[in-house]
């Protein structure tokens, strides 16, 4: 046979080899790779028990919804108090991880019936805990947005990342046995602060909470559940998909990975900025000075139109026009309208410097403990009154506090003597009073001319409740009796507008509110 008769290659000798070439190296040792996946990792992991164990925590139970209910009020009252100690227990006991799990597992093995029973109980859990943790914001006195409820407001690729990582963990605790694991992931992820946060939000009507703490669980919920899905399919676990199946339920998760991580890389870039703002604006106020001055403090607003930047400097020279050459520079370096504004104190030196800040920075210290202090005992005297904080009237320049009470169920007098008494004890250096509700007075015995000393708490009782109320007082009783009551309180400067000739046993006399006289009401 002649070169020109050679016959043509067939179809599988033109084929490339691609055991041969230049990667046939990398080829070769992926390949040894999953055959050792195969064989050393996958082979000893009973799927049937893992899938029973999974599926047995995410269903929807009577105890599931207390748990959630639970773990919801914890978390929203740690959030309140900004106790972040009880923020953890809240995530040690919140449910949520298990049917999160499940639909991750029920993804990756195709069974639709466990997802639309893991579905049903993360959209009831969600519903549970939203609406648990608003009623008790509604419920409490405390309402303000603390450190740890603004922590969970604005999420960012890292928590992405936090929680891509502690669902590779759970999910191989799931799958390898190693269940004490769980625990560390559920407080990494933190699923239930944030459901407590947009509860927060919803009951406040703060609608910048409500959304940023949701976009933070639907983070972390969206995470969890794929990730597992992951972990599920490279331990090789047995799906009833069909291959194009799969490859739609990979490209899904590229998909939501992408739509998650791209607002959450805006909002990390936005706060790298701002801390960069702060870096820059710092340190050129701080050059501007030169050494011997000391930058105490910098506020930055970052809300504001144009950014404003409010610094304080402690400086032996006093510079004009320094906040006006801070926002020109700053503004040009940053690109952005700034607004600075410097206050400046003198003083001799470098070291007067360092005083001064450490003395402004206890008076600031001193100014915020002041502050809780205040808010605190608003938060008791509305508590104790049964009002709202609203209704509580603080003068802090003379340190007096007054709440004008509900009436409580049950209680008298002494009642209503024994809780201020209790605020008062609680708050040093302040004038507190709580005004009762004008209830029944008690009787005063009268011996020999005199009160008796077996009701010397009771004209007590009646001398504090009267100057609280400022009612006039009626008298009942025979007349020696009501001479005598009535001297006693003209001492104690408590009118007595009105008597009645009563004979009572036990030589008593009885006492009454009256109505105000008609010119003081038709004045107010």
């Amino acid at each position: 046979m002649t070169e020109d008769q050679v016959p043509p290659a067939s179809p599988e000798q033109s084929k490339p080899n691609p055991a041969s070439g230049p990667f046939s190296p990398v080829i070769g040792s992926i390949r040894l790779f999953r055959r050792w996946w195969r064989i050393a990792v996958r082979a000893d992991v009973d799927q049937q028990a893992v899938i029973d164990k999974v599926r047995e925590d995410s269903g929807f139970t009577p105890h599931f919804a207390f748990m959630t209910s639970m773990s919801a009020g914890i978390a929203i009252l740690g959030l309140l108090l900004s106790s972040p100690a009880v923020v953890i227990g809240a995530m040690l006991l919140s449910p949520l991880m298990g049917p999160i799990m499940g639909a991750g597992f029920a993804l990756a093995v195709g069974d639709s019936a466990w997802l639309k029973e893991s579905g049903k109980a993360i959209l009831l859990g969600t519903i549970i805990s939203i609406l648990f943790a608003g009623l008790v914001v509604t419920l409490s006195p405390l309402q303000t947005v603390t450190a740890e409820i603004a922590a969970r407001t604005r999420p960012n690729l890292f928590d992405l990342l936090v929680a891509l990582f502690s669902a590779l963990a759970g999910g191989y605790a799931m799958i390898r046995g190693r269940m004490g694991t769980i625990v560390g992931v559920a407080i990494a992820t933190a699923l239930m602060p944030p459901l407590a946060v947009v509860g927060f939000g919803l009951a406040t009507f703060n609608w910048a909470v409500f959304g940023g703490s949701l976009l933070l669980f639907f983070t972390n919920l969206m995470t969890i559940a794929l990730t597992a899905t992951a972990m599920a399919w490279l331990y090789g676990f047995r799906s009833y998909l069909s291959e194009r199946q799969s490859q739609f339920q990979i490209a899904a998760m590229v998909v939501v990975f992408i739509a998650l991580a791209i607002p959450l890389g805006l909002s990390l870039r936005q706060i790298a900025w701002e801390a960069n703002v702060s870096r820059s604006a710092n340190g050129y106020i701080k050059d501007q000075f030169g050494k011997r001055a000391s930058v105490s403090q910098i506020e930055i607003d970052f809300d504001a139109d144009p950014i404003l930047i409010n610094a304080t400097v402690f400086t032996p020279k006093i510079l004009a026009g320094a906040a006006e050459q801070s926002s020109r520079v700053l503004s040009r370096n940053l690109g952005k309208p700034i607004f600075v504004n410097v206050e400046q104190f003198k003083v001799e030196t470098g070291e007067d410097a360092n005083s001064a800040e450490l003395a402004a920075a206890k008076m600031r210290e001193q100014a915020q403990q002041a502050e809780i202090q205040v808010t605190r005992l608003r938060e008791n005297l509305a508590l104790i009154a049964g009002v709202s904080v609203d209704d509580v009237t603080l003068d802090t320049s003379k340190r007096r506090a007054m709440v004008v009470s509900k009436v409580l169920t049950g209680a008298s007098l002494a009642s209503y003597y024994a809780l201020e008494q209790r605020v008062a004890a609680g708050a040093k250096g302040w004038i507190i009073r709580l005004q009762p509700p004008a209830i029944a007075l008690p009787e005063l015995k009268i011996t020999d001319g005199a009160v008796d000393p077996a009701s010397s708490n009771d004209l007590d009782l009646t001398i504090w409740a009267s100057e609280r109320i400022g009612l006039p007082l009626g008298i009942s009783g025979i007349a020696a009796n009501r001479a005598v009551a009535r001297e006693v309180l003209k001492a104690n400067n408590i009118s007595v507008a009105q008597e009645s000739e009563t004979a009572i046993p036990g030589s008593a006399v009885k006492l009454r509110w009256l109505a105000p006289p008609e010119s003081s009401s038709s004045s107010q």
